[in-house]
């Protein structure tokens, strides 16, 4: 795709300068080319290559099996399509947990493979170590706290976090340790909004939420879900934009009835 000319990059800084101006940031996820060109013309600020992909695009029950090699090959898709669009990837389950080393080969290699421009990580001070190595090497780390779905097994639960007071006092320090690490940006998924706004006012970083109210710096929804492509996940953050589901079974049922009575293709249809 041809570069378009006067386009402005969203980088690491520019989203600091939206936090400190109250211009609230959009994110979304994408996972291949056609979408992510969309998602990026609209005018999305930044794009997670999440592992959500585990679920939405190979259909598995958690984000855990999907590897750096299929994220890799999602992130590259994506990158293609953008133009303005910060793209963050997330890296994968095994990648870097307990493994400082890994999980700055991993990060290399989907900056390098994929073109895209910050990784993510879910976790606090289990992960510091990791976060800390990956900066070295010059790439941006976006921190992910509260509900963490690749430690799904771990809580049992996909319930509200941090309720209580001690996990919430963990939660206030962990932010604070991912800002002090080098952290450019944090993700707050599904936590009390009250903590939520409290922890976006005490970092100078970037604080987006997903299911954490409305007081952070920015929100984030997973695209299939707010696009109504999946109709079985109704958390109370989600809110439905469209209802692709219905538009997409109509066309190709139309599709399919127009093939079987010979009216597709027409005259004007054919050479």
């Amino acid at each position: 795709m041809a570069p378009q000319k006067n386009v402005k990059r969203v980088t690491t800084h520019v989203l600091q300068e939206m936090k400190q101006r109250g211009v609230r940031i959009s994110m979304l996820t994408a996972y291949d080319y056609s979408m992510a060109r969309l998602v990026d013309g609209a005018g999305t600020d930044v794009i997670l290559v999440g592992d959500s992909a585990s679920n939405v695009m190979a259909g598995h029950e958690t984000t855990l099996p999907i590897t750096l090699d299929q994220m890799i090959y999602h992130a590259g898709s994506v990158v293609r399509g953008v133009e303005r669009a910060l793209v963050v990837v997330d890296l994968p389950f095994g990648t870097y947990q307990g493994n400082s080393k890994g999980a700055l080969n991993s990060a290399i290699r989907i900056m390098k493979e994929s073109g895209a421009h910050a990784v993510k990580l879910e976790g606090g001070r289990e992960v510091i170590g990791s976060v800390e190595r990956i900066l070295t090497a010059g790439i941006p780390v976006m921190g992910h706290l509260g509900l963490t779905p690749q430690s799904i097994y771990k809580f049992g639960t996909y319930v509200v976090r941090a309720q209580e007071e001690a996990e919430a006092r963990r939660l206030r320090e962990d932010a604070k340790l991912l800002e002090e690490a080098g952290c450019f940006a944090l993700v707050l998924e599904k936590i009390p909004a009250v903590l939520a706004g409290e922890v976006a006012r005490s970092v100078q970083i970037p604080v987006i939420g997903i299911g954490a109210g409305s007081e952070v710096d920015g929100q984030v929804l997973v695209l299939h879900d707010m696009l109504g492509i999946n109709t079985e996940f109704n958390p109370r953050f989600l809110r439905r934009y469209a209802d692709l589901h219905e538009v997409i079974t109509s066309a190709v049922t139309r599709y399919i009835a127009d093939v079987r009575a010979r009216s597709f293709p027409n005259e004007q249809e054919q050479y």
